[in-house]
């Protein structure tokens, strides 16, 4: 653990303004809580010339305060009234002791799990604009010689805390209105699949796959995660279909599966006019997830780009859960089967591209399906 050496111990005011500057514009604009997690940690971490700052969010329904530490990875919990930082949580004070170890209240409990060893801990409360607790600001680590916090360390990110809630709290409704939002799609989706026997655990698995497949074909973040929100929706058009033709065991004829393949169109209709974008890509999604790279799919015999690419993403996640997955009128297909057919409809049925992407995260995709199993 590198310390910064010499007797002053306290950051610059210069240095200080130019990173208030650095993170205001990134804060105010920014919504995705993860994100907003990782900025306000980095934030503290330089104001404080502390080793690490981490920023522990409130969830009193669950009695635990929680924190990201990294994008990708699982989040931290811990009780709401555990260690320094439910300390700091239940009183409201700040909270600046030099050894961790040598206090009741601290849990050595993250870093057990980390295999971090923490020294110096600086715990600032952070309020909303109400005033109500909503987090804790914690500095680990001094990094100069003595390596302990002073007092300009607490009002610094006092004023951090002060400045940051607002911006906290913002990030959190909006968190919650996507989760919201991604019930609420979850369970259209399920409304659909539904009435043709899919279960629930199937949007789950074709939106994980969908992002999976997005984010190795290069799409952003924000662009793969639409496509997962929006996913679930693929099959929404069923709902038209009547149940005689959903649930026959047998193969459909000709006529019946040409009402079986109106539901693309009809779930393009019931999105397309919309204007949140989640309902555009479902939309889109809906159409085109039936298409195929050579032109011999439906509705409409799309080839190639001339396909969204939306819906050739979806295509493969929907196609390889469908075929692994048992149902009334079929038995599930063994992996390297369905991995096979994949392997042999790449630049037919699916676009070339996204296979690479498909395989390249196949591991990825496994776990998935090992995670959302279908009730026996």
């Amino acid at each position: 653990m590198k310390k910064h050496s010499g007797s002053s111990i306290d950051i610059p005011a210069e240095e200080l303004l130019k990173i208030i500057f650095e993170f205001a514009s990134k804060l105010a604009h920014e919504n995705d809580l993860d994100q907003l997690h990782l900025l306000m940690a980095e934030m503290g971490r330089r104001l404080t010339l502390a080793d690490r700052c981490t920023l522990w969010i409130a969830d009193p329904s669950e009695k635990k305060l929680w924190t990201k530490i990294a994008h990708g990875i699982d989040r931290i919990e811990i009780p709401i009234d555990s260690g320094l930082v439910g300390a700091a949580y239940h009183s409201g004070e700040s909270i600046s002791i030099n050894d961790a170890y040598k206090d009741s209240r601290f849990n050595p409990a993250v870093d057990q799990k980390t295999g971090y060893r923490t020294y110096s801990i600086l715990c600032i409360p952070i309020r909303n604009a109400d005033q109500e607790m909503i987090g804790v600001y914690q500095a680990v680590n001094k990094q100069t010689s003595p390596s302990h916090f002073t007092e300009k360390d607490t009002t610094y990110l006092s004023l951090a805390a002060t400045y940051t809630g607002q911006s906290m709290e913002k990030a959190i409704l909006y968190s919650e209105l996507i989760e919201s939002q991604k019930e609420m799609i979850l369970t259209m989706g399920n409304i659909g699949e539904s009435r043709s026997r899919e279960t629930g655990q199937h949007v789950k698995r074709v939106a994980a796959y969908s992002y999976l497949i997005a984010k190795g074909s290069g799409l952003s973040e924000e662009e793969s995660r639409l496509i997962e929100l929006a996913s679930p929706m693929h099959d929404i058009g069923k709902v038209a279909v009547p149940d005689a033709i959903l649930n026959k065991p047998g193969k459909l004829t000709d006529i019946e599966f040409n009402q079986m393949k109106n539901h693309a169109e009809i779930g393009y209709g019931i999105f397309k006019k919309s204007k949140r974008k989640i309902l555009q890509a479902a939309a889109l999604i809906a159409r085109d997830h039936h298409e195929k790279w050579d032109g011999s799919g439906y509705p409409a015999g799309r080839s190639g780009e001339g396909i969204h690419l939306y819906g050739r993403i979806v295509a493969i996640a929907d196609v390889f859960d469908a075929l692994g997955s048992k149902r009334p009128y079929k038995e599930a297909w063994p992996l390297e089967k369905i991995l096979e057919l994949i392997r042999l409809e790449k630049g037919k049925h699916f676009d070339p591209a996204l296979v690479e992407a498909f395989f390249d995260n196949l591991d990825a995709i496994i776990k998935v399906k090992e995670q959302y199993t279908d009730e026996n």
